[in-house]
């Protein structure tokens, strides 16, 4: 593979453009709006004006786009990929959306005879940036295979999960574990705050300890320092907690945790729509009140 198409440029999907790049790829990209590629057209990145244009001549496809409705709009909607695509093109959407939205582009995808993945990743922009994403995927193996090389160029945890819809799937378990984790650092510090610890000195004590995380380390600092900057939108975290606490009730499951963490991620929402341009730490905000 050598000339990739790229829709959707923001937080994650520009890093993870410009990896691509950095590995040698050549590289089309769509946005919706062309100065938020200007960087990436300036690096050497072809922009183009509609999808259409992004996905002619192209080896693989990749979308990285906010929402289901968006991931249905690129792939369903007018100038839709299917439509201007060449046969054969690899076609893998890393957002995070619906495991049966995923199972739907697929089974199009089979029928227009389009290898089409599902490889939602992980890791925040820090990996994005670094080239460090996790990449969970779905599809036929053989196709994830033929695109490992695409991915090795922006991540390095690179696992199949199954057929399609499985890197979806394992995208909201991914999820449900981090809600339960960082509501957990939220609340250990609002209740240090409150007995009047030094929340530094507390992150420090506890952080190698059994209390330790992933979401310690990226957000502990910046919750007690007051920044909210988004490595990735708590609009988009409830977004994906809102998919998997739906997933899991069409299983029959009922999962507290998660049910009372969106519930707290969709008041402070309400409270201020401000909070949802916020990173996932804002969640603190709802202990402050």
């Amino acid at each position: 593979m050598k000339t990739i198409g790229f829709i959707g440029v923001g937080i994650m999907g520009k890093p993870m453009a410009r990896n691509l790049m950095k590995r040698g790829f050549s590289l089309r990209v769509f946005a919706r709006m062309e100065a938020k590629a200007a960087d990436l057209v300036a690096e050497g990145a072809v922009f183009c004006p509609t999808i259409g244009q992004c996905v002619q001549g192209c080896d693989a496809v990749i979308t990285m786009v906010g929402f289901p409705k968006d991931v249905e709009e690129v792939y369903f909607g007018a100038g839709n990929i299917f439509d201007s695509a060449a046969s054969g093109t690899y076609l893998i959407d890393m957002t995070t959306t619906s495991p049966t939205l995923a199972e739907r582009i697929y089974v199009e995808g089979k029928k227009r005879g389009f290898p089409v993945l599902d490889a939602p990743v992980t890791g925040g922009d820090t990996g994005a940036i670094n080239g460090t994403l996790s990449i969970l995927a779905g599809g036929d193996e053989d196709d994830f295979k033929s695109c490992r090389p695409l991915f090795e160029a922006m991540g390095t945890n690179i696992n199949y999960q199954g057929k399609a819809g499985s890197g979806q799937h394992a995208k909201m378990a991914n999820q449900i574990m981090i809600a339960g984790a960082l509501s957990g650092v939220c609340e250990a510090l609002a209740y240090a705050k409150a007995k009047g610890l030094d929340l530094d000195v507390f992150l420090r004590s506890v952080a190698t300890g059994a209390a330790g995380s992933a979401q310690l380390n990226a957000f502990g600092g910046k919750i007690v320092c007051g920044d909210y900057r988004p490595g990735f939108y708590i609009k988009h975290f409830i977004k994906d907690m809102t998919l998997a606490k739906s997933e899991a009730e069409g299983e029959g499951l009922h999962l507290d945790m998660l049910s009372q963490v969106l519930a707290n991620y969709e008041a402070l929402a309400a409270e201020d729509g401000a909070n949802g341009e916020l990173g996932t730490q804002g969640l603190i905000k709802y202990y402050q009140k």
